[in-house]
């Protein structure tokens, strides 16, 4: 646990039993073991709220990231739009392919990779 070796929790315990005494040793081992208990009910209360903050941080950080593409996505499809029902795409007008740029050439002319 804290880098104690199985004689090395021998001697304590036999320094704790001739110090203390084996009339006290079970009322302060019960002590210790409730300060223990404390010590690891805080410690735990503390991680707990620490990883709370990181999560909500996280989810901060994704809900910027849905607005913005939300929007992104609202600006390419407006919700004014004409939008075709399905089976009416015959007549919808055609799109008009991008003018290749003058440096470019036709699929057909390019090199093979």
């Amino acid at each position: 646990m804290f880098g104690v070796d199985s004689s090395e929790l021998a001697v304590v315990a036999i320094l704790a039993l001739i110090f203390i005494g084996p009339k006290d040793l079970p009322k302060v081992m019960r002590t210790v073991g409730y300060w223990v208990g404390r010590i690891r009910g805080m410690a735990h209360h503390f991680t707990s709220g620490i990883e709370n903050m990181v999560r909500e941080a996280e989810l901060e950080e994704m809900e910027k990231k849905w607005r913005e593409e939300n929007e992104r996505i609202m600006a390419l499809h407006p919700p004014d739009a004409h939008y075709p029902e399905p089976g009416q795409a015959d007549e919808m007008p055609p799109i008009a392919a991008p003018e290749p740029s003058g440096d470019e050439l036709p699929p057909e002319k390019r090199p093979l990779p």
